[in-house]
């Protein structure tokens, strides 16, 4: 039986944590995973119940952090050198940009026969300035001559990687999208709905518009603010607006909404029907979705967005600023509307279509219902995987 070492930077609530789980669990008993995970930051959500649902039980490295520390650097190269030294894997597939780093030195200096990585996003625009997004290139294209073979989870992506950055030839790179549970998503719709809106005091002829993921830059909940402002007068309908997540941000978005002058609580603390919540944390994104109606992302970058997918899965419309893999996972005004990045009255025209018009959402949502269980399943993700180790084994034979 093959072993595989799987190690991702942390985990917590995304697509990373997702795909690296399901993957351990489904790919058994033809593969034997140990999973490796490092420490997450104190605003970050904490997903050990996805590893504890699968009945995983991840080795904990503790000192491979998102934060580039030399000396904590240093610590989990060694200690996941002795992982491999160990374990003796065939293959070492890594996730995300820190794990990908110190995973893929170590599976080098110890002559690993495989040595994988997934791109799930990148930082080469929106994160930091020139000089040190080029140092990040730089260090990427090493790191993939360093590696078998290179995954990325979109069509978009594989051309970022390949003709924009120059990360490695596209010939190396191997598209393979997310694969989720999407099941949960069309089961008991009605009674989580109510569940949902009940707890948040939604009543049922207001329309529940969701942001979905971490408070952070790089989702700009700033354009969501700017977006909802515009959109507020001009519809005649019921509205809320429900920020589900939290992170170092969200002070600043609530100042943006003060100054917008939009009704706001932050519900844990105070529990309210303002015009906008913000939840925080959750972790039944089944239960949310079917308490929405309409799913938004404002990001300035994503890889392939999840939150997305399992909007479209439970049978919601979405609108997206047209960033990273958005395109790939969202039918253009069929399972939803993609605007320019950036563009707060695009954004809020789009989600005035779908506000004013319940035919045109319900007929999004089923087609994005459609769309995306034909391809992001996680039976398919498993398979295409399978068949990428058996792939990158024969060539090293």
């Amino acid at each position: 039986m093959p072993r595989i070492l799987r190690i991702l930077n942390r985990l917590i609530i995304g697509g990373p944590s997702l795909n690296a789980t399901y993957l351990s669990r489904y790919m058994a008993p033809e593969y034997e995973t140990m999973l490796v995970i490092g420490g997450k930051d104190d605003h970050e959500q904490d997903a050990t119940h996805l590893a504890e649902r699968l009945g995983l039980e991840p080795v904990v490295v503790p000192s491979m952090k998102r934060r580039i520390n030399v000396a904590d650097d240093r610590t989990a190269y060694n200690e996941i050198k002795k992982l491999i030294k160990d374990f003796r894997p065939d293959i070492v597939h890594t996730h995300a940009a820190k794990s990908g780093a110190i995973g893929r030195l170590a599976a080098s200096a110890c002559k690993v026969p495989v040595v994988v990585h997934t791109f799930h996003g990148h930082v080469f625009h929106s994160y930091f300035g020139k000089a040190k997004t080029n140092a990040f290139i730089q260090i990427e294209r090493y790191l993939a001559r360093r590696s078998s073979g290179i995954i990325a989870i979109s069509d978009i992506q594989k051309q970022e990687l390949g003709q924009t950055y120059r990360i490695c030839p596209e010939d190396k790179i191997k598209v393979i999208p997310l694969g989720l549970d999407l099941d949960k998503f069309q089961q008991h719709k009605e009674e989580k709905r109510t569940r949902f809106r009940s707890r948040y005091l939604i009543a049922e002829d207001e329309i529940a518009i969701g942001i979905i993921g971490r408070i952070v830059p790089v989702k700009n909940h700033s354009l969501f603010v700017a977006a909802i402002a515009r959109l507020i007068p001009r519809s005649n309908k019921k509205l809320r607006f429900i920020i589900i997540g939290d992170g170092d941000m969200r002070s600043q978005t609530e100042a943006e909404l003060a100054t917008a002058q939009i009704d706001y609580a932050y519900f844990p603390q105070e529990a309210r029907a303002a015009t906008a919540i913000c939840t925080s944390w959750q972790t039944e994104m089944d239960e949310v979705l079917a308490g929405l109606d309409i799913v938004a992302l404002t990001s300035h970058n994503e890889g392939t967005p999840v939150s997305l997918i399992e909007a479209q899965a439970a049978g919601k419309p979405v609108v997206s600023t047209n960033v990273g893999g958005v395109a790939d996972v969202v039918l253009q005004q069929q399972s939803g509307i993609i605007t320019a990045a950036g563009d707060a009255a695009a954004f809020a025209d789009a989600l005035l279509q779908l506000t004013e018009n319940e035919e045109k959402g319900i007929a999004f949502g089923n087609a994005g219902m459609h769309f995306v269980n034909s391809r992001f399943s996680y039976q398919r993700l498993v398979r295409d995987m399978s068949n990428y180790y058996e792939e990158l084994a024969g060539k090293r034979r």
